[in-house]
């Protein structure tokens, strides 16, 4: 791989998603590094429409841009709409990175999602496994959009020699979350659910699915700083994955979380409910030569979660379960497994 580094000091940078939950761990991952950090809001610019995005990018000029835009949403969402999923995130990616190549922006991040790998593929998942096999029914619209993004960015860096990369996260969680009971993830809503049964003096919190399918989480703010190092240190037209190096099983994620909740009660699982792949840890082999590692246990990512979660309602600002990408319409994320 040739010589990589990309300096961020005094570069616009743009943070596509600044909104969300990554977006905004990345913008404040940035703010170190002594650049200036361009943002735009959805009722500004509808990014899935070509033209307004064209027109911003001419107006504000970056010089490097973090994709992390995206319409996001678990099990549910990803079946109730499929159309939505697939054309939003494929318009969405389509018109950020024709414009940053017509601009010849000097580096764009693209930041795709585990779903992009197998139903099945070997663990962990290496970045070979990419389109080695059928996808995850239950995500499958959001991976394949996730997919032709990768793909754009490599077809526009060896057709053009644009330095646009692609990185995988595993799942997320953290600060910006939404704490929704039937609209968010997994983590945000075992938060939210055994929370409001230690409240409710509940006895007992029914989870879906039978509890054994395995996932890897990585804290928001540790992908961000992996982010903002590929940023800086990596120039291939090859994804690279970002993890924790581990995983856990829904059944331990539940008692994890009910343990920082302080729930004493049963935990009963559902079987009939999906739970998508059985298993999903990410190889981080590629990123851990490049000198980065995850260093946060998720015990202690959970403790400070909820800590944000409790602070945030008790000033009433804990956000509800709505996509994340600057002009997604409101969905929801259902708190499927993804």
């Amino acid at each position: 791989m040739p010589d990589s580094t990309f300096d961020l000091a005094g570069r616009r940078i743009w943070v596509a998603g600044h909104r969300g939950m990554l977006g905004s761990a990345v913008a404040r991952r940035l703010a170190s590094e002594g650049c200036e950090i361009l943002t735009v809001a959805r009722e500004e610019v509808d990014l899935r429409d070509q033209a307004a995005v064209k027109n911003w990018f001419e107006k504000m000029q970056p010089e490097a841009v973090v994709l992390a835009a995206a319409r996001v949403g678990g099990v549910l969402a990803n079946s109730r709409y499929p159309a939505s999923f697939l054309s939003d995130n494929l318009a969405i990616q389509d018109n950020v990175i024709q414009a940053a190549a017509a601009r010849s922006v000097k580096k764009l991040l693209f930041v795709s999602s585990s779903c992009v790998y197998p139903r099945l593929a070997d663990q962990p998942i290496r970045e070979e496994a990419l389109m080695t096999g059928p996808l995850e029914p239950t995500n499958v619209w959001y991976g394949v959009a996730k997919i032709a993004g990768m793909m754009q960015c490599a077809a526009y860096r060896q057709q053009y020699g644009l330095d646009f990369i692609a990185a995988v996260p595993g799942n997320l969680y953290g600060p910006g979350d939404y704490f929704d009971n039937e609209n968010s993830h997994v983590i945000p809503a075992f938060i939210r659910r055994f929370h409001d049964a230690v409240g409710n003096g509940l006895e007992e919190v029914a989870v879906w699915g039978g509890g054994s399918a395995r996932r890897e989480f990585v804290h928001v703010d540790e992908c961000a700083d992996a982010l903002v190092f590929l940023l800086k240190n990596y120039s291939s037209g090859d994804i690279i994955n970002i993890g924790s190096g581990s995983d856990v099983s829904i059944r331990e994620l539940a008692t994890l979380v009910a343990a920082v909740a302080g729930f004493t009660g049963r935990i009963t699982f559902d079987a009939s409910k999906p739970e998508g792949a059985p298993r999903r840890l990410l190889s981080t082999e590629r990123l851990t030569r490049l000198g980065w590692q995850s260093k946060m246990t998720l015990r202690r990512g959970l403790e400070s979660t909820y800590q944000w979660f409790l602070a945030s309602r008790a000033a009433g600002h804990v956000p509800r379960g709505f996509d994340t990408s600057n002009g997604g319409r409101d969905v929801g994320a259902p708190n499927g497994i993804s």
